[in-house]
């Protein structure tokens, strides 16, 4: 198990930390705090319009500027689709290695604490 999960974390730890750094920009672009709430957020819906009966109908948002409008540029760089159909597979193969570095990890882990318990040292969760 140890040796897949190296030889995985070689190749996919390089896009793992892409898509992590794409994901933390896309929510803090999301979060930024970048327009002031204007006339384009109060408008009201054209004259005879009438929300579909299910559907959640809201106002246009305003303009996002700066940091704000960058938030469909993180996206498709987060989900691999700015880089055609490999990158989305690419995207979908690290999270899946993501789920395997987890499950392997934590394999492994219980592993090497069974070992320690069965040569008479400690049993602790954690040690030194």
């Amino acid at each position: 198990m140890r040796k897949w999960h190296r030889w995985l974390s070689v190749f996919f730890g390089i896009f793992m930390l892409w898509i992590a750094i794409t994901g933390v920009l896309s929510q803090a672009a999301t979060l930024w705090p970048s327009f002031a709430p204007g006339p384009a957020v109060a408008a009201a819906p054209p004259e005879g319009f009438t929300c579909p009966e299910g559907w959640r109908c809201m106002p246009p948002r305003g303009e996002r500027g700066g940091f704000g409008s960058l938030v469909g540029l993180f996206h498709h760089l987060h989900s691999g689709e700015s880089f055609g159909p490999v990158g989305t597979i690419i995207s979908i193969l690290s999270g899946l290695t993501l789920i395997f570095f987890s499950v392997s990890g934590l394999w492994m882990y219980v592993q090497m604490w069974r070992n320690r318990t069965r040569r008479g040292l400690n049993g602790r969760l954690f040690w030194k």
